[in-house]
């Protein structure tokens, strides 16, 4: 393991752009060397111009990273959300709460499923944000918080019913989402008028 890394290691050297940039000025050196230009002192030369070379070489960029692209990212929040439906399915909501949930529901199935929503939304990183935060975040707190705190109201009767938090948490969630709907779809209307212009002004 640690000769590999050695080989490794000595072969990035080798490849550096430093060692190529010295190395070709070293050439140089050896071509003058030939020729006599450098007479006696040609291994100073060679070994000054390598130096030289490796010296204004320039540095090393490091490779960026290999992050997911936007069409992965949104395969991988599609699975988290089939895996939201399994929980929602799971936690028993109030009949409001789970009326505004399955609207929810309707509109990320909408945006999630292959087709043009999801090829305008690989090319929205901010939009594609704001639907993964709802799907792996947003949604299953509000949940949660609600499915934790109807215990303690139990102890503690006379409080505020937490499906109201619940269902305006969803009602906002909705909305949000909705939101991000309506973008998609006027950059596909101007897309359209885009074209209609274009097509009325090639005919004139």
């Amino acid at each position: 393991m640690a000769t590999s890394r050695g080989a490794g290691r000595a072969l990035g050297c080798l490849e550096s752009r430093k060692n190529i940039t010295g190395s070709a000025c070293g050439l140089v050196g050896l071509v003058l060397t030939f020729t006599g230009v450098a007479g006696p002192y040609w291994p100073v030369v060679v070994v000054g111009l390598y130096g030289a070379g490796a010296l204004i070489a320039p540095p090393e960029r490091p490779a960026l990273p290999d992050f997911p692209d936007p069409s992965a990212q949104l395969d991988e929040v599609r699975q988290d959300f089939e895996r939201l439906r399994g929980y929602l399915a799971e936690v028993g909501l109030p009949p409001t709460a789970a009326e505004r949930a399955g609207r929810l529901e309707e509109v990320l199935t909408a945006l999630l499923d292959p087709g043009r929503a999801a090829e305008l939304l690989a090319q929205d990183p901010e939009g594609l944000h704001v639907l993964a935060r709802a799907v792996r975040q947003d949604i299953p707190e509000a949940v949660d918080a609600y499915a934790r705190t109807r215990w303690w109201t139990r102890l503690t009767p006379g409080q505020r019913p937490p499906e109201e938090h619940l269902e305006r948490q969803l009602s906002l969630l909705d909305e949000e989402v909705r939101r991000l709907a309506d973008t998609l779809r006027d950059a596909e209307a101007r897309r359209q008028e885009s074209h209609t212009r274009y097509l009325e002004d090639r005919s004139q």
